[in-house]
């Protein structure tokens, strides 16, 4: 869809997993923006700022919902 943002990876973990941030979130000052990983049915989110901290898994569903809001 046009105008919509799009994902890009900003990195392959040790484990595999694929983080990526939106498009969007480069456009700002600092680029700072959450990440977030698929791991089976869970949805990873992390700081940009930390990515070597916390992290949050939600169900994949819940994220979906979330993100179509």
């Amino acid at each position: 869809m046009a105008g919509r943002n799009t994902a890009q990876t900003v990195e392959v973990d040790s484990s595999g997993l694929r983080w990526c941030k939106s498009s969007a979130s480069s456009s700002g000052s600092s680029g700072d923006c959450v990440e977030i990983a698929w791991s089976g049915r869970l949805v990873l989110i992390r700081n940009s700022r930390d990515r070597a901290g916390a992290r949050l898994a939600i169900p994949a569903g819940s994220w979906l919902t979330f993100v179509a809001r």
